[in-house]
């Protein structure tokens, strides 16, 4: 086994979806409230890996060349992202100081009461896979660095995967470490406004990007 070309798979795996954005905000705030967590991070991984797998399968240069997916991807994603920042806007201004006094006091890997499902594997899918830079990222940016691997690209594929996998069970589950400071009241309040501001922002460049190229 190749483990330097799997080091570095792991590496830029890790360095591109480490940073924070709508999708890593979705899972830390899912991990805080212990909503489903194993549930969105099941997706979030699994999602990655299969773009990863179609990105290193040659995919990825063909949406590159495509101008009229590229653009349809962008705009479509940052309708995604407006419409989820309005809605943690909207939690931000309408939470109670008792909202989050609950948190914290569940036992661990308990489900809050009231926490469905459905809504909540939709929006993981929804962040995934209709972001844009999941595709920039995954299919465009890291299929093409594993072609540049040969024979070794799946070595690299695997890798990258695997940092997706450690990333989002550690961003998961390590949520609930900050439980006990989202106690206080008014803590909900600042989260939600915080992933608000994160997806909006994301939004904005995407559709500034797409102005400047075009």
């Amino acid at each position: 086994m190749p483990w330097s070309v799997v080091a570095s798979g792991l590496g830029l795996g890790l360095a591109l979806i480490v940073a924070i954005g709508a999708q890593n905000a979705h899972v830390l705030r899912q991990g805080m409230r212990r909503e489903h967590v194993g549930t969105v991070v099941a997706i979030c991984a699994v999602s990655d890996a299969a773009l990863v797998v179609v990105g290193t399968a040659g995919l990825g240069a063909v949406i590159a060349a495509s101008t009229v997916l590229r653009v349809t991807m962008t705009l479509l994603g940052a309708a995604v992202l407006l419409g989820y920042a309005a809605m943690a806007a909207r939690r931000a201004l309408r939470h109670s100081p008792s909202d989050g006094l609950t948190v914290g006091t569940e036992r661990p890997g308990s489900v809050r009461p009231g926490a469905r499902w459905g809504p909540v594997a939709l929006t993981t899918l929804a962040l995934t896979w209709l972001n844009p830079h999941v595709y920039l990222d995954t299919v465009v940016l890291l299929g093409s660095v594993a072609a540049g691997q040969g024979e070794a690209r799946w070595w690299f594929a695997a890798g990258a995967v695997a940092g997706s996998l450690t990333w989002f069970t550690a961003l998961g589950l390590g949520a609930r470490l900050l439980s006990p400071l989202l106690a206080r009241p008014g803590a909900w309040r600042v989260v939600d406004a915080v992933i608000a501001t994160v997806m909006l922002v994301i939004a904005f460049r995407l559709v500034a990007g797409l102005w400047s190229v075009g």
